[in-house]
């Protein structure tokens, strides 16, 4: 059915909108404030979020993005449809060329052929950008395992996906995670290096042979300690398959709640695997973007009724 068309097949009037042209440079939040003076603030910013504002024919939410002289600002006066409330997922940046998102532990990245039915942050994703114009579409730049939670990026264009994919080393300058792990870590900072292979299980190992597999390098800092577990800062210099989770096995120190790669305990009811910040240059601009989604607070409840674990070379203290 034609989009000008309602469910009765008789033709719809065009949508009404209102044209401005930029007299001087702006960001569009304070444009629409002062020429949609009649509406509140928060009226704005929702026609603004619903994508019934366009800048030279192409919709716009961002409330920063800038105005140049002599561009022409559409405000379309029906209410568009409003794009699906996602589940799991909250967008943290959207502009032409890429969505990036927080994703909740227990939503997948991206199907396999056999969870072609579940919902997933790619579905849930391309459904939104879908609501503003029916031909858009995302592509996957990279993934976070199902139950590890934290921020990741997903492409407009195929062109952008594969820029970024080509470059990823050298457009990531920051990609690091927090990890809830047994035991309590004794190194305050270390550097763990293997070769990881996909055994027939599909379960990644280390191999013990020196370049038989792939080249994986972790690093990581103690941010917390206790007796029971450690709370770590991880740093990722490569980024394969499972890495963080096997390094940590590798250590004795596997994280909480991964029984695939050694875990006893499940002290916060999930993977202890949040991924906290990705900094990168921006695939069109050039500016570098970073995203910090902090520690979980989840993460930090074993801590709480628990006693520090003594530093090293410090006895513990005597209980009174």
């Amino acid at each position: 059915m034609s989009r000008k068309q309602n469910e009765g097949g008789k033709p719809r009037k065009a949508a009404q909108a209102k044209q401005f042209t930029v007299n001087e440079p702006s960001e569009l939040l304070a444009f629409l404030l002062i020429h949609l003076a009649s509406m509140g603030r928060n009226s704005v910013k929702s026609v603004l979020a619903r994508g019934q504002v366009s800048v030279d024919k192409r919709v716009q939410t961002k409330y920063n993005f800038p105005l140049e002289v002599g561009q022409t600002v559409s405000i379309n006066t029906e209410k568009a449809v409003e794009a699906p409330p996602l589940m799991g997922l909250t967008i943290l940046h959207e502009d032409d060329a890429i969505i990036v998102v927080q994703k909740d532990a227990g939503l997948l990245s991206i199907a396999s052929s056999k969870d072609e039915q579940e919902v997933t942050a790619y579905r849930q994703l391309m459904a939104h950008v879908r609501t503003f114009d029916p031909k858009n579409r995302i592509f996957v730049v990279h993934r976070l395992d199902r139950d590890t939670s934290g921020v990741m990026m997903f492409a407009k264009t195929e062109k952008v996906q594969q820029s970024l994919q080509n470059n990823w080393q050298e457009a990531v300058k920051e990609r690091s995670y927090v990890a809830l792990v047994e035991g309590k870590v004794r190194k305050p900072e270390g550097t763990i290096q293997s070769w990881l292979k996909e055994s027939s299980t599909l379960k990644m190992y280390s191999s013990s042979h020196p370049n038989d597999g792939q080249h994986a390098v972790t690093h990581y800092k103690l941010i917390q300690a206790s007796d029971s577990f450690s709370l770590l800062e991880v740093h990722l210099e490569t980024g394969r398959k499972n890495q963080i989770r096997v390094h940590m096995e590798d250590i004795g120190h596997p994280i909480t709640g991964d029984k695939k790669y050694g875990a006893r305990l499940k002290p916060i009811g999930r993977l202890g695997l949040h991924a906290r910040v990705l900094a990168f240059e921006h695939p069109h601009t050039g500016k570098l973007l970073r995203f910090d989604t902090g520690i979980p607070k989840l993460f930090l409840n074993p801590f709480k009724n628990a006693a520090p674990a003594p530093q090293a070379g410090q006895a513990p203290k005597k209980q009174r």
